[in-house]
C-alpha cells in the first residue's frame, strides 16, 4: 500500500482541526452482551483539560466508525483501543483524534469503547475487554466490502492499557473469547503499541492495570496468561512499538521485553524509544513525530 507523502504532510499540519469524513457509532453486540450481568447503565463522561474526554463505567460496548472518502481509501484499517488503566477510557486524544488523522491518509479507523472490568457487571472481569476487542475485529473483517477494506490489512492499535488489550488481541487470537464455533479470523494483521502495558509481572508490569483487569488476588496462572510477552508465538502478527525511556508510569521494559519475544520468534517488529517524554506523550514527542514513525512503518508492511 502506498500512502502519498503530500497527503500525510497535509494531515499533520491540520491535525488540530481534523473532522471525520464518515462517523457512525454502533453497539458491538446486536443482542445480549456476552459475559455480562444485567444492571443499570452507569457510564459517565468527564471533560479533562489534557485529554478532553474520559469515559468511565462502560458496560455497553460500542464501536465508532471513521471511514475515509472512497476516492482516498487505501484499503487499510486500524482498530483503536484507548488507554486508561482499565479504569477509564481516553476516548478523544487516544481515540477519535487519531482516527481522524488516519482518515486523512485514506485509512479506515474504528475506536473501540470496550467494557471496563467490574465484577458487578461481568461474570469474568478478566475477559470482558478482550471479548470486545475480538468482537470489533470480527465486525470489521465481516463487513470489509461495506467499509472498503482489504481483509488482510486490518490492524489493532492501543495506548497504555489499551496497548495491553491490543497485544492481547495479537497473542490470544486462537482462544475465541466470543463465538467459540465461529470461523472469522480474530487475528489482527499488525499491532501498533504506544507506551503499552504488556506485562503483569511484579517487576515491570503496571499494577493498576493488572488489579483492574484481574483483581487484587489474581492467581500466578492468570498473571502469566495475560503477561503478553510470554504469549508470543511464530504466528503473532508484526508490531510497531513506541515508548519513552523516561516513562515512570509504564516502564519501557514492557516494550523492550515484547520486542525481544517478537524477535526471538522471527516476527517482523520495529521499536522506537525516546530518551525523554512522559507517559502519554503529553508534551514530548509531538503527535507529528511519533505518528509519522507509525505511518512510515505501516508503509513497509506490504513491501
Amino acid at each position: 500500500m502506498l500512502i502519498i507523502k503530500w497527503i500525510f504532510l497535509a494531515a499533520l499540519t491540520s491535525f488540530s482541526s481534523l473532522k471525520s469524513i464518515a462517523q457512525t457509532h454502533i453497539n458491538l453486540y446486536p443482542g445480549t452482551v456476552p459475559n455480562s450481568i444485567s444492571g443499570p447503565d452507569q457510564e459517565t463522561h468527564t471533560a479533562n483539560a489534557l485529554v478532553d474526554s474520559l469515559t468511565s463505567k462502560v458496560s455497553i460496548p460500542g464501536l465508532t466508525l471513521f471511514l475515509p472518502a472512497r476516492a482516498k481509501a487505501t484499503g487499510m484499517a486500524v482498530i483503536i483501543c484507548p488507554g486508561g488503566g482499565y479504569g477509564t477510557l481516553l476516548t478523544k486524544r487516544e481515540g477519535s483524534d487519531v482516527a481522524r488523522a488516519f482518515n486523512k491518509l485514506g485509512i479506515a479507523a474504528f475506536v473501540v469503547k470496550y467494557r471496563l472490568p467490574d465484577p458487578k457487571i461481568m461474570k469474568d472481569q478478566s475477559i470482558g475487554p478482550i471479548q470486545d476487542a475480538q468482537q470489533a475485529i470480527k465486525i470489521v473483517r465481516e463487513r470489509v466490502a461495506e467499509f472498503g477494506i482489504d481483509p488482510n490489512e486490518i490492524g489493532i492499535m492501543g495506548f497504555s492499557a489499551g496497548g495491553h488489550l491490543a497485544s492481547t488481541a495479537g497473542t490470544h487470537f486462537k482462544t475465541r473469547y466470543i463465538d467459540q464455533a465461529g470461523k472469522t479470523s480474530l487475528r489482527p494483521d499488525f499491532m501498533i503499541l504506544i507506551n503499552p502495558v504488556v506485562s503483569f509481572n511484579d517487576s515491570t508490569g503496571h499494577m493498576g492495570s493488572r488489579e483492574n483487569l484481574l483483581g487484587k488476588n489474581a492467581s500466578a496462572e492468570k498473571i502469566r496468561l495475560f503477561s503478553n510477552e510470554l504469549q508470543v508465538t511464530k504466528e503473532t502478527p508484526p508490531a510497531f512499538l513506541v515508548h519513552s525511556g523516561a516513562d515512570v508510569v509504564v516502564p519501557v521494559a514492557n516494550s523492550i521485553e515484547f520486542y525481544k519475544a517478537l524477535n526471538q520468534n522471527g516476527i517482523p517488529a520495529a521499536m522506537h524509544i525516546y530518551s525523554k517524554g512522559e507517559h502519554g506523550f503529553l508534551t514530548y514527542p509531538t503527535f507529528e513525530e511519533w505518528f509519522g514513525r507509525v505511518v512510515g512503518w505501516m508503509e513497509t508492511l506490504n513491501k
